[in-house]
């Protein structure tokens, strides 16, 4: 594929809003879980909550958008100046040939949730205020973002699972490659509510600790809420630009939550992305892991990556520092990907302390200074959907 343009990011988790925290919490090694104390919630787990989000406040045109998944989305996408560049954007190839892609797992199941405790004493009906449509559906928060932003391109949502805003930098490479589109708005959002909370709960996934992938004691995630997005344009003009070099997509529909044991679909879509990018797997210089801390999880991407890279180029997970977030973590680990070529540092894994000697991949726990030009990323869902990204610098690019 062609190398597409990482022309303005931004991500809002609960590290901060802004890229500041995370360029922080990155170097520090620091982690923004904490017992969850979420809405009516009553489990022993930690939570990586947004601060701020419910006293956000939606423009007055949009309100009939507003539900906590729409008021995350806000929030992310008034930081770093991410507005005004998407709107210069439009300025220049027409806000028509913008598209948006936006990832999302549970979008506004907080709404629904709050509306059934209003139904109605006799005949159980929802609220007369209830928008399904708007603050529930799936596209609520695609449609949210380009009624916000002013955009008039194709738009689409995106759902499957943990891969879903992985797979919609895929979705938008292919519609620019397709000359349908000439730059893309794409990322995730996924905020904390009690079916995504109860429901890890009943799989007996969660941890009673701040997650920690790898670990010899693994035992859950630590769910966590989040709001990533960037702008991409066609490839050209500064050599030293960071760009999406490759998309690999795969689903081995092994189990409908566990992964495949060997990690054959997740093995398949690094393939797909280091073939999209015409890269080997000597060109890579850090792998960040989809990493979630469960015992299946991680021993799974263990074998697909080490059978891929072997013990030759550090790679970890930095769900120790948000937490997984769902639909949104493809668009928050290629945030995190993007800032450790920008940093020249390979992130940390708070959390995790003794590593599993039965993986074998070269886990780092510590972050330390380095060269790197090229990072690939997984994000893996339930039903074995995969995603895989490569990004690197425009002067490295093959």
């Amino acid at each position: 594929m062609r190398p597409v343009l990482l022309s303005a990011f931004t991500m809002t988790s609960c590290l901060g809003p802004g890229l500041a925290p995370v360029r922080r919490a990155l170097r520090e090694g620091a982690s923004g879980l904490a017992p969850c104390r979420f809405e009516s919630v009553e489990l022993e787990t930690f939570v990586g909550e947004i601060a701020g989000v419910d006293e956000t406040r939606l423009p007055a045109g949009l309100a009939r958008f507003d539900c906590r998944n729409n008021r995350a989305a806000e929030l992310g996408l008034a930081q770093d100046g991410f507005a005004a560049a998407v709107a210069s954007a439009a300025k220049r190839v027409g806000r028509e040939r913008i598209g948006v892609f936006i990832g999302t797992s549970t979008a506004g199941i907080l709404q629904t949730e709050l509306a059934y405790r209003r139904r109605g004493a006799d005949d159980g009906s929802l609220p007369a205020d209830f928008d399904y449509r708007r603050t529930h559906n799936t596209f609520s928060a695609a449609e949210y973002v380009r009624e916000r932003l002013g955009l008039a391109g194709p738009c689409a949502a995106i759902s499957t699972a943990c891969s879903s805003s992985a797979k919609a930098f895929a979705s938008a490479s292919r519609l620019m490659e397709a000359g349908l589109i000439d730059a893309a708005v794409v990322g995730g959002v996924d905020t904390l509510c009690l079916t995504t909370l109860y429901g890890f709960n009943s799989l007996q996934l969660l941890s009673r600790e701040p997650c920690r992938p790898y670990d010899a004691h693994r035992d859950g995630i630590s769910i966590g809420e989040a709001a990533a997005f960037f702008l991409l344009e066609r490839a050209g003009g500064d050599a030293d630009s960071i760009a999406l070099l490759g998309a690999g997509e795969s689903c081995d529909a092994y189990h409908m939550s566990a992964p495949h044991p060997e990690g054959l679909g997740a093995r398949r879509a690094m393939e797909a992305a280091l073939g999209a990018a015409r890269l080997q797997t000597g060109d890579i210089d850090y792998v960040n892991l989809h990493g979630t801390g469960t015992p299946s999880n991680d021993a799974s991407e263990d074998q697909a990556v080490h059978g891929l890279f072997g013990d030759s180029i550090p790679v970890n997970s930095t769900k120790g520092m948000t937490g997984h977030t769902l639909g949104a973590a493809g668009a928050v680990e290629a945030v995190v990907s993007v800032l450790a070529i920008e940093e020249g540092r390979v992130p940390g894994s708070p959390g995790t302390r003794t590593l599993d000697p039965q993986l074998r991949a070269r886990y780092e726990i510590a972050g330390a200074p380095r060269d790197v030009r090229r990072v690939l990323s997984n994000s893996f869902g339930f039903g074995g959907s995969n995603c895989s990204l490569v990004f690197g610098r425009l002067r490295h690019a093959a």
